[in-house]
């Protein structure tokens, strides 16, 4: 006997019974998806403990945070465009030109500048103008953000060849690649760099009137016009620190490998891109954070230090990495599967 052959009090009983045990499992989807990559995360921490003990060393630990950090500010600045619904391309660009750019500048051995923090706020600079360039190009004439952004990686790119000098510059400030040689607690500058960067963006985006702006922008910038809030202020401002991040973090990786390069930000994208998606932001934007893109960096950080450990070929590594990046996506968001399709 269905709902439509009982007594009206049962057939509302049963009504309530079935919405109710929809409901519940519609809430034990939506912590999946929150605390899913987490979960993950812990799990594949514990698997790879048991299989490599020397995976779980707190010397291992502190190789894992300290390759996280640059990943960790690509992925973060890339959070805020993600949560507009929006994509910024243009990082590997970026990281390029503000890599060589900071390189001319501080003590090198292409030229006699020695410009020192100078130089690296010329390099930031550069990168905020980028970013505020993605934003007023996307939001003023109302452009796709990823074709503007696909545009602006390339002019990074063709600025970083055009600068770089006959042969590469290498940094000759030690102050400049204490950044990456310098550590606190056994964890570099640049973690620490990072997880400053993280907190910031964290409080921004929960107590600011500008943070908030942008989580609503994904699901509702339709009413937001209506209602006369000035969108493209918002969204020009979230483009701009990305761009700001994105050149802190080519200025990183000159720390680190110790010269200016144009390849500077060379396969930095898509991992960012996928720790963003995998920590629980939707690319419709909305739903996310920086603290779940916290979570995803270090997924992808966890899996390419247990599989060199494990021995994998490194031309195996990338095809191991794309299904587990598949297998957690399918794991944590199969609710949201549509909404991951569409990308403003």
């Amino acid at each position: 006997m269905d709902a439509a052959t009982l007594p009206d009090h049962e057939a509302t009983r049963a009504d309530i019974k079935r919405d109710g045990v929809s409901s519940a499992r519609g809430t034990l989807a939506r912590r999946l998806e929150n605390v899913g990559p987490l979960l993950i995360l812990v799990l594949m921490c514990i698997v790879l403990s048991v299989i490599e003990p020397r995976f779980a060393t707190l010397g291992n630990l502190q190789t894992v945070l300290n390759e996280a950090a640059i990943p960790l500010v690509v992925a973060s600045g890339l959070t805020l465009v993600v949560l507009m619904g929006s994509i910024d391309l243009s990082v590997e660009g970026l990281m390029a030109s503000c890599s060589i750019v900071v390189a001319l500048l501080v003590l090198n051995s292409s030229n006699s500048l020695d410009l020192g923090v100078a130089g690296i706020l010329v390099a930031l600079i550069l990168g905020a103008l980028f970013g505020f360039a993605n934003g007023f190009i996307h939001a003023r004439f109302a452009l796709p953000s990823l074709m503007v952004t696909l545009g602006t990686w390339f002019v990074g790119l063709g600025l970083a060849s055009y600068l770089f000098p006959g042969r590469q510059p290498a940094i000759q400030d030690a102050g400049f690649r204490e950044l990456a040689l310098g550590k606190v607690l056994g964890l570099s500058y640049m973690f620490w760099i990072a997880i400053v960067i993280v907190i910031a963006l964290v409080l921004m985006l929960r107590f600011t009137h500008f943070g908030r702006m942008i989580i609503a922008m994904g699901p509702g910038q339709a009413q937001l016009i209506i209602a006369g809030v000035p969108v493209n202020r918002y969204r020009i401002g979230a483009f701009t620190i990305c761009g700001t991040l994105a050149g802190l973090a080519g200025i990183m990786t000159t720390a680190q490998i110790g010269a200016g390069s144009a390849t500077a930000g060379a396969d930095q994208l898509f991992p960012a891109v996928s720790a963003v998606v995998i920590g629980g932001t939707l690319l419709t934007g909305g739903r996310g954070g920086i603290l779940q893109t916290v979570v995803g960096v270090l997924l992808l950080a966890v899996i390419s230090n247990g599989l060199l450990f494990l021995g994998v070929n490194p031309y195996v590594q990338q095809a191991v990495i794309g299904i587990a990046l598949i297998g957690i996506v399918a794991a944590t968001a199969w609710r949201a599967r549509r909404k991951l399709a569409v990308v403003k």
